[in-house]
């Protein structure tokens, strides 16, 4: 009697584990809810400062963050993010003690109002404060921290004042390298990569996002038609799979490109087209709720390069390769 109790107790465990793994589990095969919003789409000119087509947006308080790393002169422009007005420019390009000679990831410190600026030339980060960027021309920034050429976060967020959840590049060999997430301490250079890789990728090319709301962070893969999303500690919430998933070594299909927390939902730019093709770029967001449930592909018509999230307007700023260059949709007119 005893012996058959064990048995169907240990049978319940195995049940109950396999059904908690099946939950993280997700495929969706469908993801057939288009609405075309390219007339939601609204265009900001800019003025007074030319920037070039590969931009990257951030956003620290009350000002929008465009950084141009292709410029000539000025590498970080600074504009009023509820009008658009440009503010002022800094980070020229160059060896000086106040110019970047090649600009990666601007990490956003808004408790400080501050934001800091990777420098893979001379292997730094720079420390900018907002406030004395926008009142002094001649501003020098402050040596943040310093990068291991070898292995080092190439973009980060912070969830205090000095540990951030990262992207790091690791070398796999004398030319190739993976990418990773790892907490990253930005005064002890210390890494500690997250305990979760999916077992079947062995060529990590990833975007993420992180939400200090939710105490989790969602990573996209380039090359593989798989969103994850886990927790701070590293460990497994979901694995969310599109209909196109396999675990091929392959980079000719772009899938993910970029991907944000807005409020409660996970909005994630997707291409699905091949990479040496003209359509290349997403021209579409993919929506999932928190947990990555699929919700709806709003469909742009235009073909974006970055974007960001502004929280306090509910809408989404968006850099463009098209025949406007800068544009944002309301989420709010979404449901009207």
């Amino acid at each position: 009697m005893n012996t058959k109790i064990v048995i169907v107790f240990t049978l319940i465990l195995i049940g109950s584990s396999c059904s908690s793994d099946s939950n993280k589990e997700k495929h969706q095969n469908n993801r057939n809810k288009i609405v075309n919003v390219k007339d939601k789409v609204h265009e900001i000119k800019i003025e007074n400062v030319l920037i070039g087509s590969i931009a990257r947006l951030y956003l620290l308080k009350n000002v929008l963050i465009i950084a141009d790393p292709k410029s000539f002169t000025n590498l970080i422009h600074i504009f009023d993010k509820n009008n658009f007005k440009y503010i002022t420019s800094c980070a020229p390009i160059g060896q000086g003690p106040s110019e970047i000679t090649n600009m990666g990831h601007i990490g956003i410190d808004n408790d400080h109002r501050k934001f800091y600026v990777s420098d893979h030339g001379k292997q730094k980060i720079f420390s900018y404060d907002l406030d004395s960027v926008i009142l002094n021309p001649g501003y020098i920034p402050k040596v943040k921290a310093r990068m291991n050429n070898k292995q080092f976060p190439s973009t980060y967020y912070f969830i205090n004042d000095t540990l951030s959840i990262s992207r790091i590049i690791m070398p796999t060999g004398n030319y190739g390298f993976n990418e990773i997430i790892a907490k990253w301490n930005m005064v002890t250079g210390e890494i500690k990569p997250m305990k979760y890789k999916h077992p079947e990728i062995e060529k990590r090319r990833v975007t993420f996002a992180i939400s200090n709301v939710n105490n989790c962070y969602v990573e996209c893969y380039a090359y593989h038609d798989l969103m994850t999303i886990c927790d701070f500690s590293g460990k497994l919430l979901y694995n969310i799979y599109g209909p196109n998933w396999d675990s091929k070594k392959s980079n000719r299909i772009l899938y993910y490109d970029n991907v944000t927390f807005c409020g409660d939902k996970i909005f994630a730019t997707y291409s699905g087209n091949e990479t040496n093709s003209k359509d290349y770029f997403p021209t579409k967001f993919i929506v999932f709720d928190k947990t990555g449930d699929y919700i709806q592909t709003l469909e742009t018509g235009y073909k974006i390069c970055d974007f960001c999230y502004d929280e306090e307007h509910d809408r989404i700023i968006m850099n463009l390769d098209d025949v406007i260059q800068f544009g944002y949709i309301d989420l709010k007119d979404l449901n009207k």
